[in-house]
Formats: structure tokens, C-alpha cells, sequence
């Protein structure tokens, strides 16, 4: 595995660097805590085809030209050196019916899959049913980032699943699952905007 390590932010910086205060780890915590996110499962299989697996918050789009994304694993996770040696993964983006299933997979249990519906894709990957979409990725390049690693993988295939739930993500915030409330959920007015999200690349942007 190639990894890139990122520059250091330190360079060039002179005294300046050196007298920035430290950065309380439990208070980043509880700010990045303030960051709503879904919550996704990313698996995979084994050398011996056991399926292995593990929740992450820390999934993001990355490109559309060409189709990439992110994910970050811990650099001591199993998951991510199962993933590693197989060179492909799925991601699943859970629904909010799903805690159990994320509660399983954030957890230390040996078997994530026993008593798990899932089944096997066309291109060979373990699939999460009842999930609001799975996109099936091969790792495109691998980045150092301090106690994890930036997983960019390029998108082979990708589904959402009709109707099985009510179409509302899992998502956590402040420690806690929390929900979207059906009657909030409006478009939003500058959604023409965000056809461009992903693909504005000039620097005189709200972007």
C-alpha cells in the first residue's frame, strides 16, 4: 500500500507554529460532536470470504468526474486491513430503522454478521438489505491522516432500496442518534446550487 503522507502545516510557519496553544482532545471532541452526520457500514470479505465489517461516520463524497469517495478508518482497524487486502468495499448507507444494526457494527463483537440481513453483491461484495443506498468502491489511493487513514475509493456500482423503509437516514449528533422530522424535510431554495456542489473547482465561490 502506497501512502501519501500530507504536508506538514508547520512548515514555514516560523515561531508562529511553535506557540499555538495545544488543542484539547476531549473539547475537539465535543466540537466535532456539533457535526451531524449520517452513519454508514462499510464492509467487505476476507481472504477465507468471512465478511467483516464496520460503522462510519467518517464517509463523505469526494468527485463526481471522475466518481470518487472517502472514508477514514482507524490505522489499527481489521476492517480496514481486510479492506486493504482485498482492494474493494461497500458502503451502506443506513436508514433510520437501522440502529440495531449500527449498534452491532460499532461494537467488539466477533461475528457482525450473525443475525444480520445482508446478501452478496454481483461484483462480490456483502450487502446490507434494507440500507437507503450501498455504492461499491475499489480503493483508488490511501492517505496518512494522524491516527487514521483517508480511504479514497473510486465507485464501480451503486443501488438504493425501494420503499423497504421510510426513506430517512440514521444520523448522530452530540453523541446520540438522532433523526430527521418528516415535516421539516423541505427543498431547499438554492437547490440549483447544489448540482454543482461537488464539481465547482473555481476559487471565486461560495465553495
Amino acid at each position: 500500500m502506497n501512502v501519501t503522507a500530507p504536508a506538514d502545516p508547520a512548515d514555514g510557519a516560523g515561531e508562529a507554529a511553535t506557540e499555538q496553544a495545544p488543542i484539547d482532545p476531549r473539547q475537539f471532541r465535543n466540537i466535532l460532536g456539533q457535526f451531524c452526520t449520517g452513519i454508514t457500514v462499510i464492509t467487505t470479505f476476507t481472504d477465507d470470504e468471512t465478511p467483516i465489517g464496520f460503522a462510519c461516520q467518517s464517509f463523505a463524497a469526494l468527485s463526481l468526474e471522475p466518481p470518487l469517495v472517502l472514508f477514514c478508518p482507524t490505522k489499527g482497524s481489521r476492517s480496514w486491513a481486510a479492506i486493504e487486502a482485498n482492494g474493494r468495499f461497500c458502503v451502506n448507507v443506513l436508514a433510520e430503522e437501522q440502529q440495531p444494526v449500527c449498534a452491532k457494527f460499532g461494537s467488539r463483537e466477533p461475528d457482525k454478521f450473525a443475525g444480520t440481513d445482508w446478501h452478496t453483491s454481483d461484483l462480490g461484495l456483502p450487502r446490507l438489505d434494507n440500507s437507503l443506498a450501498t455504492i461499491e468502491c475499489r480503493v483508488d489511493s490511501v492517505v496518512d491522516g494522524g491516527d487514521h487513514f483517508i480511504v479514497i475509493g473510486r465507485v464501480l456500482a451503486m443501488s438504493e432500496t425501494p420503499a423497504a423503509t421510510n426513506g430517512r437516514p440514521l444520523l448522530f449528533y452530540r453523541g446520540q442518534y438522532t433523526a430527521i422530522e418528516p415535516e421539516k424535510t423541505t427543498p431547499a431554495p438554492w437547490r440549483a446550487d447544489l448540482d454543482h456542489f461537488l464539481t465547482t473547482t473555481t476559487l471565486d465561490t461560495w465553495l
